[in-house]
């Protein structure tokens, strides 16, 4: 047995080879930082301990020194993050274990930022190699060669793991030759893809090294340098989202370092434009938002890379519900003519049913022309969608029918699976608005599938509620709260409120129509206050038109009839003629409990003339709250009362 061969590997090889030859018999186990590289070697590389082990030998040690030490509850945590920490290497860990008596484990947790003043304590006995951390990595150090030293400082950093391509970038080194040998010694590990990165403890050496060599900020700018280049590159838009996707998802930890090192106007500018998009997909809003705000607040860079960062921060502001556009955009100042019709048209998305309606279609216009002059074929599909979705909003469902088709045929074509998403997503609602709930389920099903490969929970959330909604009108109240349930829980892991809020509607509308009336002010009346707080409302008109037939159902004619009148107004506000006709209907039971049947009918007309207009006469599944109002109205005024007083609604209206 040979041990500790690396200082002297090139006598220890040649003395292995001589054994060797003379007794063929003869096994050698040599332990050392690099391999001997003699015929028959055998590689074993020693891994860090196990989590578990970790937390075995910790304890142990600590309480070797500090008698009445024991893991726990209240501290098994804090263990374990100090075990991950020190990557579990068993001559940090016996010497963290020492500091236990004097600082307990909180403390000690808190300090491994500082881990080489604080991992000081070793055997007295021990070889000074392993009397501390600092004097383990030195021994390290010591046997590299200069540029073996070079490279490794510069990986530092890195702030998790890394590719080749980065590792000869970062460093500006042909690293093909130099990569090996640091992961023979374990200086480097490899981790899948292959990836490379340092352990923390190797790490926070490398980078005190690099300063100590004057390289820290050329070294940064460089790793800044590739990737904002990575992040520019990348296709989000066509047929390799999915791959895209995956791989900024697996460059998170070195796309924020990089914007950590974007200490210029310019270059943090360059890279969240480069970013926005991914995050925006990735439901990211909140780190967006942050990384945008700091971007535009500092002085300098060009006045088309900032307008088309503040483009970005209102539409993000929009869609997270954080309020309503943030002061008029100047997007003629965006020097690109696909970039500046991108920014147009993601105005108008994100305006989509929170603002004006006419706004957003005057955006999305301008930016469908701009398109179409382009050929961008990925514009002109993404515009189409939402021009379905403004139509669908204002009644014109037919329209809206064949822009959300040839929306997805244009996605369908450029092979873009988000853009699919939105557009079937929209033919999903007309399918079911005219009552075919086999194609409404079937697109909502392939809509989730989509999402799920792609990993865009919120979409996810919102076709898993789209399914909820199909389960409702089917009457399979057990399938519809299950779904609307796991909508729920997936938004708000992504902490999106309005998909949340989507979500739990649907489970008020089971628990109405099971009637269930306590639950649904528990699910709606939360909801009230942040709905009035967002830009447009939206879906206000929808939960106080609940909230109030849950009223009626329970005999408060009063209640109904203020949160009806409430709605009322919700729905002339945002436009939406099926809106409006909820609203009456609602009125119409209100009314009718009230003591006014005559008024009940002619409100009943109204809403039925306004549905018909836009060709949206209520499906079967859905005439529940009609078919009971009318048939209450009927009974107080009479066959022929009724219809008379009905048809003044449908000729008249209100």
């Amino acid at each position: 047995m040979l041990d500790n061969c690396e200082h002297v590997v090139e006598a220890v090889a040649a003395l292995a080879e001589s054994l060797l030859r003379a007794a063929p018999e003869l096994h050698i186990l040599a332990t050392s930082q690099e391999p001997l590289g003699v015929d028959g070697e055998t590689l074993w590389n020693v891994p860090p301990l196990a989590e578990s082990s970790a937390v075995r030998l910790f304890v142990a040690r600590a309480t070797a020194v500090a008698p009445g030490f024991e893991l726990t509850p209240d501290n098994a945590e804090v263990v374990a993050a100090i075990c991950r920490r020190l990557d579990g290497i068993p001559l940090a860990l016996e010497l963290a274990a020492t500091r236990v008596r004097a600082l307990g484990v909180q403390e000690l947790a808190g300090r491994l930022d500082d881990r080489f003043r604080v991992l000081t304590s070793g055997r007295r006995g021990a070889p000074p190699r392993q009397q501390t951390l600092r004097a383990m990595i030195d021994w390290s150090w010591e046997l590299l060669t200069g540029p073996d030293r070079a490279v490794l400082r510069r990986l530092a950093v890195h702030a998790g793991s890394f590719t080749l391509a980065s590792a000869e970038q970062v460093t500006g080194e042909d690293v093909l030759d130099v990569l090996p040998r640091l992961v023979d010694r374990s200086l480097v590990l490899v981790a899948d893809g292959p990836r490379y990165r340092l352990l923390e403890s190797v790490k926070a050496y490398c980078v005190e090294r690099l300063r100590e060599a004057g390289e820290y900020e050329e070294t940064r700018r460089r790793h800044l340098a590739f990737y904002t280049e990575l992040a520019e590159r990348a296709e989000l838009r066509g047929p390799g989202q999915r791959e895209w996707l995956e791989r900024l998802d697996r460059e998170t930890a070195e796309l924020r370092a990089a914007f950590e090192g974007a200490t210029t106007a310019e270059s943090a500018l360059r890279l969240v434009n480069a970013l926005a998009w991914y995050w925006y997909l990735r439901g990211r809003w909140t780190e967006a938002q942050r990384s945008l705000e700091w971007a535009v607040g500092l002085d300098g860079g060009s006045g088309s890379a900032r307008a088309q960062a503040l483009v970005w921060q209102a539409g993000l502001a929009l869609l997270g519900s954080d309020g309503a556009e943030r002061g008029e955009v100047a997007y003629e100042q965006i020097d690109d003519p696909v970039l500046r019709a991108r920014a147009r048209w993601f105005m108008g998305f994100a305006q989509r049913g929170f603002n004006d309606l006419d706004r957003t279609s005057e955006l999305v216009g301008v930016a469908l022309e701009e398109f179409r002059e382009l050929d961008d074929r990925w514009g002109v599909a993404a515009a189409l969608s939402v021009r379905a979705t403004v139509g669908r909003a204002r009644g014109d469902l037919v329209q809206a029918r064949l822009d959300a088709a040839e929306s997805e045929a244009g996605f369908r074509e450029v092979g873009d699976a988000w853009g699919r998403l939105k557009a079937t997503n929209t033919l999903a609602e007309l399918a079911e608005i005219a009552g075919d709930y086999e194609r409404a389920a079937g697109l909502h099903r392939e809509g989730l599938r989509m999402a799920e490969e792609l990993e865009l929970w919120t979409d996810a959330s919102f076709r898993l509620s789209g399914l909820g909604r199909i389960a409702l009108l089917s009457g399979d109240f057990a399938a519809a709260d299950e779904l609307h349930g796991r909508a729920m829980r997936l938004a708000a892991g992504q902490s999106n409120k309005v998909a949340e809020h989507f979500a739990e509607v649907g489970l008020a509308l089971s628990a109405r129509r099971q009637g269930k009336f306590d639950q649904v002010e528990a699910h709606l009346g939360k909801w009230i206050s942040w709905i009035r707080g967002v830009a447009g409302e939206p879906g206000l008109a929808l939960v106080l038109a609940e909230l109030g037939f849950a009223a009626e159902q329970r005999g408060d004619a009063e209640a109904a009839l203020a949160f009806h009148l409430d709605g009322l107004a919700s729905a002339r506000k945002i436009g939406d003629p099926r809106a409006v006709a909820l609203a009456l209907e609602g009125l119409a039971g209100a009314r009718s409990l009230a003591g006014e049947p005559g008024m009940a009918a002619r409100l009943l007309g109204a809403a039925t003339a306004l549905r018909e207009s836009v060709g949206a006469p209520l499906p079967e599944a859905e005439r529940g709250d009609v078919d009971r109002i009318s048939r209450v109205v009927r009974e107080a005024l009479g066959d022929e009362a009724y219809r008379a007083e009905f048809e003044r609604g449908v000729s008249d209206g209100l």
